[in-house]
């Protein structure tokens, strides 16, 4: 019998119809209005009734995943930034310009830093010089559940929730975002791997043979890459650092446990992405027509790519549409994570979602961990919030829903696990999906879809913010959550 998991829920405040705690004391501080406001002035109230039933249907009715006021403040607020240009990017060939290095739209002010791993090699660190977060990149290789005994199976995602839960005693771990990204690859990547490892002194016979078993190679084929990319808050370390220098020391220092204790999770570590391997992996996303010249030059001549700053993976052009995203030599359609399986799932529940396609699709889970010490007060504020809401419902239409009865059960269910040890983490799911030509929009908007309905998550279509979408699957930690609590989404 095989094991299932299950047991998220959403976040959930103690409101009404959905609103947070702000919103519901505005909305009691209306009908408070409303009735005194009936009381000693009836010519008033008549006024007033309608303008409040207008915020209420505002406030309650729910679209896309949100308040229907949300949803016109996000319409209302991608219109205003289209009209001041703000949405369309434009690169010169010669541009002298302070900023002409840079990274469009929510990317600007990430900065690229080559650190030494100790070990005689290097890698990259993405540094946000705004909110000094520091994001580097472990690159990984998933091993595959159908080729492995299901109790293996179950102890490395039992070893993959130890390792979140750890994160817990990390405050200087902001959030940690795994990255599965597939694209299609027309057997160009295995003939320049294969032969950049290829040493010319070797018997003529073994060279052969190698040359052969190339040659017979499918043509086609797909490229999967998976990435780990941990962000550090530098100021929350047990000693600040007082410069740069000595923060990228202090990140190198921790992944290095990282990277050890990430072994017993189903995965093998490939090492720390490299700054070429992160230019690569950017140039690629904006132009996919660039792939090959990229992935040759990564293999077989890393120093030609410039690291200094961003000039080989900055677009020439890229433009943020409301339902889509033009950059280059692509275009991409990006989704956010609206609901998780509300049934319990087996540990290849997202294999249809991550599995390859004709077009470059890329798939983020964000993990932000809860810091230990808060995680029990937030799963006792959780289960408060789920039981009032289960109370109001029983006092309001003498029952209560189902889903109301299994969101209450799960919030107990966290409260007690966490008294057993178990770590509190918010997640977020983000896809993106980039095709060549416009044409393969459409399809690639389907199948997409079609995928994380097999998969039993809803997906929504990031309305306005296609962009920011994009960034967040790349390795340069970008996290909507945080950006949003911070007023910058």
């Amino acid at each position: 019998m095989a094991r299932t998991y299950g047991g998220w829920r959403r976040r959930r405040s103690i409101g009404l119809f959905g609103l947070g705690f702000g919103g519901t004391l505005a909305l009691l501080g209306c009908l408070v209005f409303l009735m005194l406001s009936g009381l000693y002035a009836p010519a008033l109230a008549v006024y007033v009734l309608p303008v409040m039933v207008v915020v209420f249907a505002l406030a309650a009715v729910p679209v896309q995943g949100a308040s229907l006021l949300g949803f016109l403040m996000t319409r209302l607020r991608w219109r205003w930034a289209a009209l001041l240009g703000h949405t369309r990017y434009r690169a010169g060939v010669m541009v002298e310009h302070p900023r002409a290095l840079q990274l469009p739209g929510i990317l600007a002010p990430v900065t690229l830093l080559s650190c030494e791993d100790g070990r005689g090699g290097r890698f990259g660190i993405a540094w946000n010089r705004r909110l000094g977060h520091m994001t580097a990149t472990i690159r990984v290789s998933s091993n595959s559940v159908w080729l492995a005994e299901p109790s293996e199976v179950d102890g490395w995602v039992a070893n993959w929730h130890r390792w979140l839960a750890s994160l817990g005693y990390m405050q200087w771990i902001r959030w940690v975002a795994v990255t599965v990204e597939s694209r299609p690859d027309p057997g160009t990547a295995l003939r320049d791997g294969v032969r950049a490892e290829i040493d010319p002194s070797a018997p003529g016979a073994a060279r052969k043979i190698v040359d052969d078993l190339v040659r017979l190679a499918p043509a086609v084929s797909a490229q999967i890459e998976t990435r780990v990319a941990i962000t550090f808050d530098p100021r929350r370390f047990p000693v600040p650092p007082k410069n740069r220098l000595e923060a990228a020391a202090e990140v190198g220092s921790y992944l290095g446990t990282l990277e050890s204790s990430l072994s017993g999770t189903g995965v093998t570590v490939l090492g720390r992405a490299t700054p070429q391997q992160l230019v690569g992996c950017v140039r690629s996303a904006f132009d996919p027509a660039a792939l090959k010249d990229v992935n040759t030059m990564v293999q077989s001549s890393p120093d030609d790519i410039e690291t200094g700053d961003w000039s080989d993976a900055t677009p020439i052009e890229a433009e943020a549409r409301h339902d889509h995203y033009t950059h280059d030599s692509g275009t991409s359609v990006a989704w956010v994570w609206q609901e998780a399986p509300r049934t319990h799932v087996t540990s290849t529940v997202l294999a249809e979602l991550l599995a390859p396609t004709r077009w470059t699709k890329r798939t983020t889970l964000l993990f932000r961990p809860w810091p230990a010490a808060a995680a029990a007060r937030a799963l006792e504020a959780q289960n408060s919030a789920a039981q009032y809401k289960s109370e109001l419902s029983w006092r309001m239409r003498h029952r209560v829903s189902a889903r109301d009865s299994q969101d209450l059960a799960y919030a107990r269910q966290a409260a007690r696990e966490e008294t057993r040890g178990a770590g509190l983490v918010q997640m977020s799911l983000y896809t993106c999906a980039t095709v060549d030509a416009p044409e393969q929009l459409k399809q690639a908007v389907a199948h997409t879809e079609a995928a994380a309905e097999t998969s039993r998550i809803r997906l929504r279509r990031a309305w306005g913010s296609q962009d920011v979408v994009f960034a967040t699957t790349l390795p340069l930690g970008v996290c909507p959550p945080f950006l949003i609590q911070r007023g910058m989404g």
